[in-house]
């Protein structure tokens, strides 16, 4: 355990970028690395990694990583396992970071298995104990009730992977220096078992959800499809995005693709306003990351109210048009 130093953030590249949860895992890295005074380190991986290494170093790197290899172009569970673990066991990092996505979740209980160190998932919250120097991880449990805290006192590295939104993004800062090291991991061709042989992009008008700053979700006692228009009414003004509870994308009010929740979306928005839906665990845990939650029901007792930030009981058929109504009057003057 001693030999163990530094933190390492397993970073992934989105259309030839570093992906905002890459800058935001810097930001979280950098303040974990400054309190134990302590390396940064970053790995990336994919044939045109090295030309991210100094985008890296500006967002608070002191090292990066990076494995150019075509195979690795692609998320591959096992080529990626495999590199990570290798450059964990070469550098042992006391610390690894890795974002609450596709990737991580999928990669990060791998490279647990194989480097047996303590791993706490979906994370809203991370820092160290002055105390005793270790990393404290706070995450939801109970489909969101409550929030666990948990430390690996023994086992190396400390893994965690972060929800996407819930620490500010890393400031660029161009004058910072730092290395970018080549690491060839041991990717062998032949023990690639999956391989990704096309990619549909989805054509989405407006905002994306999982971007959106401001989120209206409708859930089942929206009624019908046609009353969703009031939702996208309301999110236009504010310039945020539709959501729906999964029960909405069952009856075909909207589409899959727009659902919150466990089997969903993780959305964290600054504003959450929740429309007709009871709030039901799985939609909570995945809208709790929300900075305001406003909740509109005509159930008093609905559970959404008890994560609310703000909440009004009423029909939102007539509670929508006229906050509709407001805001418009606002925007105009």
């Amino acid at each position: 355990m001693g030999s163990h130093k530094g933190v390492l953030v397993c970073g992934e590249i989105a259309e030839g970028k570093l992906s905002p949860i890459t800058i935001e895992l810097l930001g979280a890295g950098r303040k974990l690395a400054s309190e134990l005074d302590e390396d940064l380190s970053t790995l990336l991986m994919g044939s045109k990694a090295g030309g991210l290494g100094q985008d890296a170093i500006a967002y608070g790197a002191d090292k990066v990583y990076v494995a150019e290899d075509s195979l690795l172009d692609d998320y591959n569970s096992d080529a990626y396992t495999r590199v990570a673990a290798d450059l964990c066991q070469k550098v042992l990092p006391s610390i690894m970071l890795l974002g609450h996505t596709d990737v991580g979740c999928d990669l990060a209980p791998r490279l647990n298995g194989r480097l047996g160190g303590g791993l706490a998932m979906d994370c809203l919250a991370i820092s160290i104990d002055p105390a005793t120097k270790l990393l404290v991880s706070t995450r939801p449990v109970f489909g969101g009730n409550a929030h666990a805290t948990m430390v690996s006192k023994s086992a190396r590295p400390q893994m965690a992977t972060l929800r996407l939104k819930v620490v500010p993004p890393a400031e660029r800062n161009d004058s910072r220096q730092g290395q970018v090291i080549p690491f060839e991991g041991k990717v062998d061709p032949s023990a690639v078992k999956v391989k990704v042989v096309d990619r549909i992009k989805e054509e989405v008008e407006g905002v994306k959800l999982e971007d959106a700053e401001v989120v209206v979700s409708g859930g089942r006692g929206i009624g019908n499809a046609q009353n969703f228009g009031m939702l996208r009414e309301l999110a236009n003004i504010l310039g945020g995005a539709v959501g729906a509870t999964r029960p909405a994308c069952d009856e075909g009010w909207a589409p899959t693709r727009l659902q919150v929740g466990q089997s969903g979306k993780v959305v964290s928005p600054k504003l959450y306003v929740a429309v007709a839906l009871s709030g039901a665990m799985s939609h909570i845990a995945g809208c709790l990351g929300s900075k305001v939650i406003v909740a509109i029901n005509k159930d008093k007792e609905a559970n959404i109210f008890n994560v609310a930030h703000f909440g009004i009981v009423g029909d939102y058929k007539e509670v929508l048009p006229a906050l509709t109504a407001k805001l418009k009057e606002l925007k105009s003057k």
